[in-house]
């Protein structure tokens, strides 16, 4: 009788096929394998419908919409080992009710990132601390989303011109992120430091870790949830929680409001935001119009005087 393969070999050699077919699998890739360092650590050699369940179900205030993206990852890996166990459960389609697909956004005031900043300069050792605090810096300012980010290789930092190049995110698509001259100056001193303190990497990362590899997604977000606590940043609502990626949406919502405020013509300018943030299509980006009653208000005031002008 032929011993099946661990879940870690299966594992690679599923995702090893799906990528020789096309898909890329990220976040599919990633999820697995924490859903596999799951089952290790419980001494669990197989899948259950109720193993995949209580995975897919952490962390507890998760969204519904989450916890199915996490099941439905699974459903495909334990698909593909049924063929080969017949044993291993596939749990049924539907299990979880996705609900809205949209998390309610945490917008940061610029005194909570200001904390955020100060809670990460507190950690150590020093080189993980000055990682921190220019990752976190850099989303706060430039509205990258995080996987971008650690994604950067230090070549993808461009001093000269003051911009950064974002290579193959999502969609495929590539893009140019001007920076400003005090984020250039930043990061020019957190490569100097980080230089000094860790002069032999293994990684090409921008960002690295205390040991110098490249930062994984699940650290930043454990990490960012801890500093979040320091901060005494808590969850609004039961559907709004302080989330790493939400500083790229106070990011898209301040610059609206930035623009109101000052006369701008959003519509003009909105694409511009939609191109910067690297969405395919404004659309996506007409969606943060609604993430805070403050721009509701000022796009009901806009319109209010338009209607004005036109009687």
């Amino acid at each position: 009788m032929t011993a099946q393969p661990s879940l870690r070999s299966a594992l690679e050699d599923y995702l090893r096929l799906r990528r020789a077919l096309g898909f890329k699998l990220k976040s599919a890739g990633r999820l697995l394998g924490q859903f596999v360092d799951y089952l290790e650590a419980r001494g669990i050699e197989t899948i259950t419908t109720d193993d995949a369940l209580s995975w897919a179900s952490l962390p507890e205030e998760g969204s519904a919409h989450w916890r199915a993206i996490r099941l439905s990852v699974v459903r495909g890996f334990a698909a593909y080992l049924h063929g080969i166990d017949a044993t291993v459960e596939v749990p049924p389609a539907g299990l979880i009710r996705s609900g809205p697909c949209r998390a309610t956004p945490y917008l940061y005031s610029a005194a909570e990132v200001a904390s955020l900043l100060e809670a990460a300069a507190d950690l150590r050792p020093p080189l993980r601390a000055a990682t921190y605090y220019n990752l976190i810096g850099l989303l706060a300012v430039s509205g990258m989303r995080i996987g971008e980010a650690i994604a950067l290789d230090s070549k993808d930092l461009d001093l000269e011109r003051a911009v950064l190049v974002v290579r193959d995110s999502k969609f495929d698509r590539s893009r140019l992120v001007p920076l400003h001259a005090s984020t250039t100056a930043a990061l020019l001193r957190y490569l100097e430091l980080r230089d000094e303190l860790c002069p032999r990497r293994s990684s090409p990362a921008l960002f690295v870790s205390s040991v110098g590899t490249r930062l994984w997604h699940s650290n930043v977000e454990l990490t960012f949830t801890g500093l979040t606590q320091r901060s005494g940043i808590v969850r609004r609502s039961a559907s709004c929680r302080p989330r790493v990626h939400d500083l790229r949406h106070a990011f898209a919502v301040n610059s609206l409001l930035d623009w109101y405020v000052c006369g701008d013509d959003v519509a003009v300018m909105l694409p511009r935001l939609a191109t910067y943030l690297g969405h395919t299509d404004p659309k996506h980006t007409f969606w943060y119009l609604s993430a805070a009653p403050e721009l509701m208000a000022l796009a009901g005031q806009r319109l209010e005087a338009h209607l004005e002008g036109r009687a």
